[in-house]
């Protein structure tokens, strides 16, 4: 895994566009704006959108230098990446920013020879199968853990987890 920061850029409609790796550029009060908002993660808490960040290979796009868009990649860097929080603003939608930032992942030298990649999407499934990804060939299918209020119960409830050290409750 390699600690440089992964820079492409490209020019269009007059504007500078760059998607870069560098976690100290992103505009993280944007992407919680945004995030906070969307339908896969609304009412995500700062607190947990810094530690997502921090865990992941982040990448932000940026127009002229002002953050336009984001996503990150949660991986194992061997055989396996779950591609999360994909998202341009709306006002630079339609120009192929989408693709060309899904695009750039995907061409991430740490991130070439992985097994699998995984993403949800609830309504960018032509974006993503342009972009090569399919659902699973049958029989095989996802299952998720997926607890709707976490976000909800407030911090003390999330640091309340139990460490491996501690012994298991008797049921």
């Amino acid at each position: 895994m390699s600690d440089s920061i992964f820079t492409i850029s490209k020019r269009a409609d007059g504007a500078h566009y760059e998607i870069d790796t560098d976690k100290a550029r992103l505009d993280r009060a944007l992407i919680h704006r945004f995030l906070a908002r969307s339908h896969w993660a609304k009412g995500l808490p700062e607190a947990v959108l810094e530690r997502a960040i921090e865990h992941s290979l982040a990448f932000g796009l940026y127009r002229d230098g002002r953050q336009v868009g984001f996503a990150r990649v949660v991986t194992d860097h061997a055989t396996f990446a779950y591609l999360a929080d994909v998202f341009v603003v709306p006002a630079e939608r339609g120009r192929g920013l989408g693709r060309w930032l899904v695009e750039s992942i995907l061409a991430h030298p740490d991130l070439q020879g992985l097994r699998r990649w995984l993403l949800g999407t609830r309504d960018a499934h032509g974006l993503y199968r342009r972009c090569g990804f399919t659902e699973p060939m049958p029989p095989f299918a996802f299952l998720e853990r997926h607890d709707r209020a976490v976000y909800t119960r407030g911090a003390s409830a999330r640091r309340s987890r139990r460490t491996l050290a501690e012994p298991r409750p008797a049921y």
